[in-house]
């Protein structure tokens, strides 16, 4: 009785499509469960991840749980997640993903979750980082650890695909910095983003963490841009 009268007042929306959830429904009403492009990238050792970064970054696995396209369900769930403190939604998506992967061997050998950082500026204006439940709850699945200090962010830049690749070209320094990662020596890291497009920013972390010496990298994220 007290639920029905929270949800009365205070109704559950779906992240998807802002109708209201059923009592049996969390964060994304079946429907759009149901309707979400699902990638399956985890069973396709070829997939569009590793074509992305390939050359670029050493990846042991890679994967991503959405397809994602403008104006679709996928841009307002992460839409809803990044800007309307809806952290629900990368739990939820951590869980989905998670439940694919805790039982393929290349993923169980993951040691360590490492999200990308947000600076710290919009950490404070934001009030969250919006790939730390995803991550979180990915970490559980895995029996990995979460560490969110070794990588640290230190310019506080909006996403800028452009710049990105114009830094790469003149040599300037990375966007990220290493912070006490010799523990992470001989371990298996799997990074993890809310999405992935041209891949810059990957490689850019990417490039720090691999200064470790025998670590191993993996990446997850959220969703791909198509």
């Amino acid at each position: 009785m007290i639920k029905n009268l929270l949800n009365l007042f205070f109704p559950q929306i779906c992240g998807a499509c802002s109708n209201q959830l059923s009592d049996n429904e969390l964060h994304i009403c079946t429907n759009c469960r149901h309707q979400l492009p699902l990638t399956n990238f985890h069973d396709d050792p070829e997939n569009a991840v590793h074509k992305i970064l390939y050359g670029r970054v050493k990846l042991q696995q890679a994967t991503a749980l959405l397809h994602f396209s403008k104006k679709g369900m996928v841009q307002q769930l992460m839409h809803n997640l990044k800007y309307r403190g809806q952290e629900s939604i990368g739990e939820c998506l951590g869980a989905w993903l998670g439940e694919s992967l805790k039982d393929m061997a290349s993923y169980q050998s993951i040691d360590v979750v490492v999200p990308v950082p947000l600076h710290k500026a919009k950490l404070k204006s934001r009030g969250y980082n919006q790939v730390d439940k995803f991550g979180q709850t990915l970490a559980t699945a895995l029996n990995a650890t979460y560490n969110t200090s070794v990588l640290v962010k230190t310019t506080n830049t909006k996403t800028q695909v452009f710049k990105d690749r114009l830094k790469r070209q003149t040599g300037n320094n990375s966007n990220f910095e290493l912070k006490n990662g010799h523990f992470l020596k001989n371990k298996h890291v799997l990074l993890v983003d809310d999405i992935i497009t041209t891949g810059a920013t990957i490689e850019d972390c990417a490039s720090q963490l691999l200064k470790i010496e025998d670590l191993k990298l993996s990446l997850a994220t959220m969703a791909i841009t198509d």
